[in-house]
């Protein structure tokens, strides 16, 4: 395994209750504690005490998220912490899914459909081949990291290894490509395609956004070189390579047999079990579609569903839980090799205990009117318990702490003062009547003074309206919902911090992890309303988001003080004092948190549907993958007749490969 130290890259020191809660938890490990929390106020560094714990212990680790917008931010830090190091992101790869169901009630079959985020998916096997092949490995993950994978053994083993001076026919290596999910290609070599030119042999591996290039003479390997996949240039000539399966469920052909045997076995039964009910339908339908989907293993060695029979192809027992992200950790490292640190705790762990039941729900029906196999439910996320065995050394990180957390913890460390000397913001509450007038008036004061300004409603359609009435009001705002896709989110935010919005409305996503130094004021909407989005630990987490500025408050409107209002606000004056005191005693002046605004796209985001950028806005190292983005948009636009945007692409695309060719 290659093993390169993790070495802490920033530009500032630990501060505040940073230094005693980074030895605090390093401590906790060397006393192999199970359970440690974080208590960590907004702004008070969380992640970097989380990197500097990786650091001083020198573990490789898994940073779960339960949202992959803050999953991708995170990503972005560990990244800028830690620059020599594998830093990668692991997150659900569709764009769009809807799963496969079946609804009794109307006789409803819904096929599976999905889109597929092509760059995501790369990230993802770039993630798994890190953590099978280095030591020094952060994987930052969404809840999605527990749902079944192939098995890292199998993944491992399955892999090509090539090696300059290696003696292997040019025949062997495409049939061992081939048994690894690759097809040929020669005119559009995309991820999991390889081509071949007399005896050069390129290769687009499942986890790389280079080609691979193998020069052989005859059956020896003269050299292994690195391309840039759009110019062709050569980035690094290397002494090996691996190349790893371009499917994560994928078997060798012996194990598949076995698994084809056992599955033909469980449909003998299946069918038995319909018929002897007198479910005729039943029992034709279980036997088509299982028949087709072995016939199209035997003949290309895949299927669409073909995790559906991950228990067979695994060969694991029925019941037995699946493979998972957290396996290939314990793979490589041992089951007390690595950290889990479970960011934004309180949020994460109810999904984490959520997954395996609806999951189930759904399959159940599936398996009951004969579309799929009873092993098919074996196809599923963890339980929640059967996650907790896979984690021996987890950290939770929050601002506030759930009943599990608490519970559960061996230590609780606080880190309530921050670096910066900021306190929590002052919080006023006003009345609800009139309270859009009073808040434009408030946003306007902030806009005077350059300040940015979160809104929270407690309703999607109040968080469009009110931001469409801002802008009719010559507001510059937004809004921010679930329904605005995962990556456009990231731009919406770096838009809010560059000034292109001065007011962001939203529901609940504007509460955890958000880092936003340049929001003056939260304005919590009906606070009074009691209820999840107006909890206590929401309302915290909401008010969060004004303390990384030195000017920071908080305006609730309400009637009356609620029990989640009063025990919140209470929090609040608590950890205020003890950060005043911290000021007072050690003669710190507050100052309002600095972070430079990321100029590039984060992996796997996409330009807007309708947009033809400025070239002159994209990095140089984002532009192969805006070609790529522009050149998919030009295909759809002339495949919709709508020739005028096409050449407008067309004509950024060229600008672009010009560019390219400058150097930027």
């Amino acid at each position: 395994m290659l093993k390169q130290p993790f070495k802490l890259t920033a530009d500032y020191q630990a501060a505040g209750d940073q230094p005693a809660a980074i030895a605090a938890l390093t401590k906790g490990i060397g006393d192999k504690l199970d359970k440690q929390t974080l208590l960590g106020v907004t702004g008070s560094g969380k992640t970097h005490t989380m990197a500097a714990v990786i650091e001083q212990t020198q573990m490789p680790a898994l940073v779960i998220s339960h949202n992959k917008t803050l999953a991708a931010q995170l990503t972005t830090e560990f990244k800028e912490f830690f620059p020599k190091n594998a830093v990668e992101y692991f997150v659900s790869y569709y764009d769009y899914y809807q799963p496969e169901a079946y609804i009794p009630r109307s006789d409803t079959y819904i096929s599976k459909d999905s889109s597929i985020n092509d760059e995501i998916d790369r990230l993802r096997h770039a993630a798994m081949e890190a953590v099978l092949t280095r030591d020094d490995v952060v994987v930052v993950a969404s809840v999605s990291c527990i749902y079944g994978l192939g098995s890292p053994s199998e993944f491992m083993d399955m892999r090509l290894q090539l090696a300059r001076g290696q003696k292997i026919t040019r025949q062997d290596i495409l049939k061992q490509l081939t048994r690894l999910q690759y097809t040929r290609n020669d005119i559009d070599l995309i991820r999991g395609t390889f081509r071949v030119r007399g005896d050069v042999l390129d290769i687009h591996c499942a986890g790389e956004d280079h080609l691979l290039r193998v020069e052989a003479f005859g059956e020896d390997i003269e050299r292994l070189v690195y391309l840039d996949e759009l110019t062709g240039e050569v980035i690094e000539e290397v002494e090996s390579a691996a190349v790893f399966p371009a499917t994560f469920f994928i078997s060798s052909p012996e194990s598949m047999q076995h698994a084809m045997a056992n599955i033909r076995d469980e449909l003998h039964h299946r069918i038995q079990y319909f018929r002897q009910r007198k479910m005729s339908i039943e029992a034709e339908r279980i036997a088509q579609r299982t028949t087709y989907d072995l016939e199209m293993i035997e003949q290309i060695g895949y299927v669409s569903g073909i995790e559906n029979y991950s228990r067979h192809i695994d060969g694991r027992a029925p019941g037995e839980p699946p493979s998972t992200l957290i396996d290939y950790f314990r793979h490589s490292y041992g089951d007390d090799g690595f950290l889990t640190f479970i960011d934004e705790s309180h949020m994460s762990i109810p999904q984490l205990g959520a997954m395996y039941e609806g999951d189930q729900a759904r399959k159940e029906s599936l398996v009951r009117f004969g579309f799929r196999l009873p092993s098919a439910k074996d196809n599923r996320p963890l339980k929640f318990n059967e996650f907790e065995d896979r984690v021996k050394q987890a950290i939770f990180v929050s601002a506030t702490p759930a009943e599990y957390e608490t519970n559960t913890s061996q230590q609780t460390v606080e880190q309530i003062v921050r670096p910066t000397g900021l306190v929590d913001p002052l919080i006023t509450i006003e009345p609800t009547t009139n309270q859009i007038d009073h808040v434009i008036s408030a946003i306007q004061d902030e806009i005077k003074n350059g300040r940015r300004i979160l809104v929270t409603t407690l309703t999607k359609r109040m968080a469009e309206e009110l931001s469409t009435f801002l802008v009719e009001m010559s507001i510059k705002a937004a809004y921010l919902h679930s329904d605005v896709d995962t990556l456009e989110r990231l731009e919406i935010l770096r838009d809010l911090r560059a000034g292109t919005y001065d007011v962001l409305v939203g529901i609940n996503l504007l509460r955890e992890g958000l880092d936003l130094p340049e929001v003056g004021l939260v304005a919590i909407m009906d606070a009074d309303k009691e209820g999840f989005l107006r909890s206590r630990t929401s309302m915290i987490q909401t008010m969060g988001r004004a303390a990384r500025h030195l000017e920071g408050r908080v305006v609730m409107y309400a009637d009356r003080i609620t029990g989640s209002m009063k025990n919140a606000m209470d929090e609040t004056d608590r950890r205020r004092k003890i950060q005043e005191a911290y000021n007072q005693k050690h003669n710190i002046t507050p100052r309002s948190i600095t972070k430079k605004i990321a100029l590039t796209r984060l992996a796997g985001q996409k330009i807007a549907e309708d947009d033809v950028p400025d070239i002159t806005e994209i990095p140089a190292d984002e532009i192969k993958r805006a070609i790529k983005e522009l050149e998919t948009k030009m295909d759809l636009a002339a495949r919709n007749l709508e020739f005028e945007k096409a050449a407008k692409l067309r004509d950024a695309i060229k600008k672009l490969r010009q560019k390219s060719k400058r150097g930027g």
